[in-house]
């Protein structure tokens, strides 16, 4: 049997829903690709690629898409946000990268890049219904994976707002498409989510306060 074969062979069913190892797999390593995340950890990218590169694989297998493409996004900004993180962000005092909330012309960047692109993208599948089954949903979670990854690889806090808005179509889209882990690891995702949106939230606070301190009078 190949790896792909064998990464799409089914794990075990749990009330009825049938698990598959790429889905339990890439979902795992993407979890601690998020907890890396909450922790400003430059590791958090290595993880988020090899969780694509996985769930890649499950997507396929139950022909979503756009999911498909949200992986290749996600590989893609993995490599983007490693660059950014270890050469171009700006680090705090403790050695992580620093974080703060986007100023309001990226967060109207962010927002365009967001309706724009999930209207461009829910066309191309409505145009082509081959490309997705179900097209809004599929656009809605492609683009937002895309502009959640570009807030965190700039260390904005609205990185986890993003997500949280990203889970909310997510969670429903992977049961009713077949990934049943996936649906269950984005609940996880969530609490993940709240929490590291706290600590950033409040961190941003901590990071801005020695350059306001060694601001002129």
């Amino acid at each position: 049997m190949s790896v792909v074969g064998w990464l799409n062979a089914e794990a075990f069913t749990v009330f009825g829903q049938h698990l598959i190892y790429s889905d339990l797999i890439g979902n795992t390593v993407g979890l601690v690709g998020l907890a890396l995340g909450w922790r400003r950890s430059v590791w958090t990218w290595p993880a988020q690629a090899l969780s694509a590169l996985v769930l890649i694989a499950a997507n396929v297998h139950v022909h979503q898409s756009g999911s498909v493409g949200k992986q290749l996004i996600i590989l893609i900004t993995a490599v983007w946000g490693w660059r950014q993180w270890t050469r171009g962000t700006e680090r705090a005092a403790d050695g992580g990268v620093a974080v703060r909330f986007a100023t309001w012309r990226e967060r109207a960047l962010l927002i365009a890049l967001a309706v724009l692109g999930t209207l461009a993208v829910g066309g191309l599948f409505t145009a082509y219904p081959s490309l997705s089954w179900n097209p809004w949903p599929d656009a809605y979670v492609f683009v937002g994976t895309l502009v959640a990854m570009i807030a965190q690889a700039r260390g904005l806090v609205e990185f986890w707002f993003a997500w949280l808005l990203v889970d909310c179509v997510g969670v429903p889209l992977n049961f009713t498409s077949g990934l049943a882990f996936s649906g269950l690891i984005y609940l996880v995702y969530g609490a993940l989510v709240l929490w590291g949106l706290r600590d950033w939230w409040l961190r941003s606070r901590t990071d801005a306060r020695p350059a306001l301190e060694g601001a002129p009078a």
